[in-house]
């Protein structure tokens, strides 16, 4: 072999290395995280800094949970998760008081790595509305966001207490109105379908909203899924191609890639990339992102983010660092940029 054909193919060589992924250190921003749990309790700030250092993780999605869980009297165990016993889930505002208290024991630097939303409000309440912008003028400065909304939410949805929340009712049409004034995305958990129903049973209820407010960022949590899904139909063929079509149709739609998305949809059960899924991300580059949506505890992070990497590494570089960390927070209020 010629020297030029030698220094040809150590070119080439190196090349595909750097592109292979086997090289690749990507930081992080989690899109997805609670800081407590459903009995609205955390391991606290210092844990959730530790991890995400350990990890990489360089700024975090930080919101609390709408709903907590009771423990009934008739129950002699206090369950360890909503889904635990049948007692119910009732709308539990202090949430986000929680998450403000957190952040304002942080100085600048670290402050500036939360980016916290607004989840403590009844969807089905006309009231939501008045009760974000009440908060909003309480912390002036400091929510980026609102969600994560509990809508079609599998068996949560069954024990929560009141009327069934959907994403295209009244009272979140108001809550999107304010999003829009406000410049803040919203993150929506709307099941796209039942737990038995083969076919987007309940996608009207976010294809609506997308359409009648264009001026809103809608980030879809685990992309219209959830575990309870999965547990119950492995797969749902029609997810990707329904993402497609409204990634077309929709440029204020985003989403969220958190952990119930990684499996069966963007690895197989040999953690071997899907095709389709990386031709859909390709397509699409500024819409996805990543999230843990851990809840209250902290130690799975860096687990949940690294276990996107056989994925990202399938991708092209910019394209996997913009999914890893930046899609986010480009999603953000526009004055923070």
């Amino acid at each position: 072999m010629s020297i030029f054909l030698t220094r040809i193919a150590i070119l080439l060589t190196g090349l595909t290395l750097a592109t292979s992924g086997q090289a690749r250190n990507y930081h992080y921003t989690d899109g997805h995280l609670h800081y407590v749990d459903f009995f609205q309790e955390t391991e606290g700030m210092a844990e959730l800094i530790k991890q995400m250092d350990a990890n990489r993780v360089d700024h975090v999605m930080i919101t609390g949970i709408p709903l907590a869980k009771k423990w009934h009297e008739d129950e002699p165990k206090r369950p360890r998760y909503y889904a635990g016993d049948d007692a119910d889930a009732y709308w539990y505002s202090a949430t986000d008081f929680y998450v403000a208290a957190a952040l304002g024991d942080l100085n600048d630097k670290e402050r500036a790595r939360f980016h916290p939303f607004i989840s403590g409000f009844n969807p089905v309440d006309k009231n939501a509305d008045a009760h974000i912008e009440r908060l909003l003028k309480l912390y002036p400065g400091l929510w980026q966001g609102i969600g994560e909304v509990f809508t079609r939410h599998d068996d949560l949805t069954a024990i929560t207490s009141g009327d069934t929340p959907r994403a295209n009712n009244e009272a979140m049409a108001r809550v999107y109105h304010l999003a829009a004034e406000h410049d803040m995305p919203v993150l929506l958990h709307s099941n796209i379908t039942s737990k038995r129903e083969k076919n987007p049973l309940y996608l009207a209820e976010v294809e609506g909203p997308l359409r009648n407010h264009p001026h809103t960022r809608f980030i879809w949590a685990h992309a219209g899924t959830s575990l309870e899904l999965h547990r119950h139909q492995t797969q749902l063929d029609f997810v990707r191609p329904t993402l497609e079509r409204m990634l077309e149709a929709y440029p204020n739609l985003y989403i969220d890639l958190s952990w119930s998305v990684l499996k069966p949809y963007l690895l197989d059960d040999n953690g071997k990339p899907d095709g389709e899924w990386l031709a859909l991300v390709k397509r699409f580059p500024d819409r996805f992102m990543l999230g843990s949506d851990v809840v209250g505890k902290f130690g799975s992070i860096g687990e949940q983010m690294h276990g996107f990497d056989p994925f990202l590494d399938a991708l092209p570089a910019d394209v996997a660092q913009n999914v890893a960390r930046d899609n986010f927070l480009n999603v953000l209020p526009r004055k923070l940029k």
